[in-house]
């Protein structure tokens, strides 16, 4: 697709956009761009600087998010004293400083929470498969179409509406469209096996991952890969290795019966015997793990296993305008629900890399014209559901957003809507990290409420469990988030809580962390017996005399958002942190 100076002028002004552009960063921000944006093109976003023959592009977390959205980045990211203020625990005043991003800049509003509700109105809208196509066709003019590979790190069949009710199918033609090559996977596995058979079938990229086996002990492939571990492409001149990691807690982070009888693990001992086999037999120049593992995850992977000289991460969602390097090993990742298109370019010589340049692209949609067969698309796929998706529940007075260490309102919301409908004592929802973004004062559509909650499993479900049991999960809960150890963070942020607080020691021990728990706003008895509901994970599962009824999560909160037709939800968290501050600490846990 080309797009001339005067279309992208024609949106460019009618946005009244400011600013300059450096470096492909601090886009349109500041006085100085006032006569910048007189002659601004659509090659200022796709500005880069070219090397080598070969260029692998990559996106992650997509989350069936095929239109535009908000996207509010944390205002609280906090994680163990050893890992906040480094790369992929970063947020906020934090994240400007490190990256040296300007206020009121495109990339403040990409990367960051800051002044977001303001700067959305400036900027417009993230990502959309018919805005990231045109990036994507560009790259491929200037370097040439066999000189390209788009890679997806995975989840992203899963988190809209028109993903769950075509289970996929809708998600794998976005991904045909954008010409995906290769892919790993999470939340895809929630479809079940015999789904994920059938839209890897239709996918007309590869499906690979050495860390997923089959388990069955009566099976003839008993302990083999389930998926084509690795796969070579040949590009620019160069032979690229690409091995898949997919997330190695999927059983235990998703309800088993959907990959009953396979295995995910971490799996680095394999992965390393792939390494040695790419480069000793296979002769590649140049080795990438396309990983769902997490940024921070992927870094003690690195550590680890020796001779990759790319992992193109995916999982925890992070935007990261720079590389990181562990042990020679180049470590990126391109945020998340479509808002940006990695570029990652490579020079091979003497069959290895002797150089590379990277950069995120940012898919602003206002400015980016869309793809006509790209909206064509689009429309196709929700024709069916546009009635019931494009329905007008409500208004919200404040933002409504997903992404926090340990409150959202949109979370927030769902929780008062299900305790006004079941009359529990406290709710649980769960840490998910994708999601979607309502303004304030904005309409809240039945799709909203859907990019909050379209999981395959969306019961809820209300049943009795014990003071003491509630207290000892929350102790579990913060031992998998704050652990001082990535490789024992089994990703997601803390569960929300609704008809309860409390307060939290980050880096106390183990077990000791929470205190002043409160439930109803009286402290909590470990002997009594609480009512609780729960929805998108397995806790009813420890729980007695459970309730018959077990509705659609998304039915529950659309029909409380019809009843309130306003919603107004503080951003005040019902937790209290003891040892940090701010929401957003840098290195050292600094405020």
């Amino acid at each position: 697709m080309d797009i001339d100076r005067r279309d992208f002028m024609q949106i460019a002004m009618a946005l009244g956009l400011i600013g300059a552009t450096g470096g492909g960063t601090n886009l349109f921000a500041g006085e100085a761009g006032k006569e910048k944006i007189k002659s601004l093109t659509f090659s200022d976003i796709v500005e880069f600087e070219a090397k080598g023959k070969a260029t692998i592009l990559h996106i992650c977390d997509l989350h069936a998010h095929i239109k535009p959205l908000y996207w509010r980045e944390p205002s609280t990211l906090i994680s163990a004293k050893n890992l906040v203020g480094t790369p992929g625990f970063i947020c906020g005043d934090s994240f400007l400083k490190h990256y040296d991003i300007k206020a009121g800049s495109l990339d403040q509003y990409f990367d960051t929470h800051n002044n977001f509700a303001d700067l959305a109105k400036k900027f417009g809208k993230m990502g959309g498969i018919s805005h990231m196509k045109p990036i994507i066709d560009h790259v491929k003019k200037e370097r040439g179409e066999k000189n390209v590979l788009l890679l997806d790190s995975g989840d992203t069949w899963q988190g809209t509406a028109v993903a769950l009710k075509t289970k996929g199918e809708a998600i794998v033609d976005a991904q045909n469209y954008l010409g995906v090559d290769v892919m790993v996977g999470h939340w895809e596995f929630t479809y079940g096996k015999e789904r994920v058979m059938e839209l890897i079938k239709k996918l007309k990229g590869e499906f690979i991952s050495q860390n997923v086996l089959d388990n069955d002990a009566f099976s003839d492939t008993f302990e083999e890969s389930v998926f084509p571990p690795y796969t070579i492409k040949e590009i620019g001149g160069a032979k690229i290795g690409i091995i898949g990691q997919s997330f190695p807690f999927t059983s235990t982070a998703n309800p088993k019966r959907f990959t009953e009888n396979w295995s995910f693990a971490l799996r680095h001992d394999s992965l390393q015997e792939h390494v040695d086999h790419l480069r000793k037999k296979e002769k590649v120049d140049c080795i990438v793990v396309l990983s769902h593992d997490g940024f921070s995850v992927d870094q003690e992977l690195a550590k680890k296993v020796k001779g990759v000289d790319f992992i193109l991460s995916g999982h925890t969602h992070d935007p990261s305008p720079e590389p990181i390097i562990v042990n020679d090993t180049v470590i990126i990742i391109s945020g998340s629900h479509g808002k940006y298109i990695g570029r990652l370019d490579l020079d091979i010589k003497d069959k290895k890399v002797a150089g590379y340049n990277f950069k995120l692209i940012p898919v602003a949609s206002n400015l980016i014209p869309a793809d006509k067969a790209g909206d064509e698309l689009i429309a196709k796929a929700y024709k069916p559901f546009d009635k019931e998706l494009n329905e007008v529940l409500g208004t919200t007075k404040g933002i409504l957003y997903k992404r926090d260490t340990f409150y959202s309102t949109f979370d927030s919301l769902i929780g008062q809507a299900i305790q006004d409908k079941v009359k529990s004592d406290i709710v649980f929802t769960p840490g998910y990290r994708w999601g979607t973004t309502v303004l304030p004062g904005g309409d809240i559509l039945k799709d909203n409420v859907y990019e909050m909650t379209a999981i395959t499993y969306p019961e809820v479900y209300t049943f009795d469990l014990k003071g003491s049991v509630i207290a000892k999960l929350m102790e579990d809960i913060a031992d998998n988030v704050f652990n001082a150890n990535p490789l024992l963070q089994q990703g997601g942020d803390m569960s929300r809580l609704t008809g309860a607080s409390y307060s939290i020691k980050i880096d106390a021990k183990s077990g000791e962390r929470i205190s002043d728990f409160k439930i109803g706003g009286k402290p909590i008895d470990v002997k009594k017996t609480y009512r609780v509901s729960s929805w998108g994970g397995n806790l009813q599962s420890v729980g007695e005399n459970m309730d018959k009824e077990t509705p659609a999560v998304y039915e529950v909160v659309s029909d409380y958002i019809r009843a309130k037709k306003v919603i107004d939800i503080p951003l005040e968290s019902n937790v209290k942190v003891l040892d940090y501050s701010c929401g957003c600490p840098a290195k050292g846990a600094k405020c």
